[in-house]
């Protein structure tokens, strides 16, 4: 799906295509789809960073989503190449918080902007800390556009 995502200044984009499975009959994407955008988005940052979700479980933690906000701005369409950047807002002992921009590629025209919540618990779904490694991995930067 996506391309090979780059990491500029701490903010990570990835590019793809809005396939049209995603797309309702207008051909515009559904709602529910950018934040399954901004979750691989997610992922190629924390993996470019170093940081993957499986050596996270392997350790015994699990990064569970507690909070997800988008804001739509504008229609993604079918085949409209996509960005997406994301980048750490905010870090925690327990919880991390990314933010992302959702923006057509070829114009950068802002469609969405997002930010998610993921907070630390252990196997027994108990509140958990970050270990320390990870966190120095996950360095906040200033939002580079208004959330």
């Amino acid at each position: 799906m996506a391309r090979n995502p780059v990491t500029v200044d701490g903010v990570t984009a990835t590019e793809f295509r809005v396939r049209y499975a995603e797309t309702d009959q207008m051909g515009v994407a559904h709602h529910a789809n950018h934040l399954i955008w901004c979750e691989q988005a997610r992922t190629d940052h924390m993996r470019g960073l170093g940081v993957s979700y499986r050596g996270i479980e392997e350790q015994g933690l699990m990064l569970p989503v507690i909070d997800a906000r988008v804001r739509y701005r504008a229609p993604a369409r079918y085949e409209d190449l996509i960005r997406v950047r994301c980048w750490v807002r905010e870090i925690t002992r327990r919880q991390v918080v990314f933010g992302y921009v959702v923006e057509r590629a070829d114009d950068s025209v802002v469609l969405a902007t997002a930010q998610t919540s993921l907070v630390a618990v252990d196997s027994n779904r108990k509140l958990a800390t970050i270990p320390e490694h990870i966190r120095r991995k996950l360095i906040p930067v200033a939002d580079p556009v208004r959330i």
